[in-house]
């Protein structure tokens, strides 16, 4: 079994930062991709940012230049940092780790809340 754990969320003023942090332990081989994704009440959830084995990172429009994706292989964690918060960012943040097979693994999920 695997374990997917989330940090680090919380409340930030707009304009403000945070840092989430990741860290996936148990039966873990090999991670293919760790990522985030985020749910607001009463919608979907949807991709934050996510980065693969060979580090490449991609990004949802509406973080692009704010947020940064960052992967430590050597720990199976992965960090996001969150700058120039905005109150549409307000959402439970998850994290994915997808291990080859595939088979993913959900953390259990983090408040941010940006709100003056």
């Amino acid at each position: 079994q695997v374990q997917v754990v989330e940090s680090g969320g919380g409340l930030a003023q707009p304009g403000g930062s945070l840092r989430l942090s990741c860290a996936a332990s148990g039966r873990i081989f090999s991670i293919d991709v760790m990522g985030w994704y985020r749910q607001a009440p009463g919608r979907e959830r949807e991709l934050v940012a996510r980065v693969n084995s060979g580090d490449m990172a991609d990004y949802a429009d509406s973080v692009k230049g704010r947020f940064t994706i960052s992967r430590d292989s050597a720990k199976d964690t992965v960090y996001l940092q969150m700058n120039s918060l905005k109150p549409e960012d307000t959402a439970v943040y998850y994290c994915l780790v997808r291990l080859y097979g595939p088979d993913d693994y959900w953390g259990q999920g983090t408040q941010v809340t940006v709100s003056s």
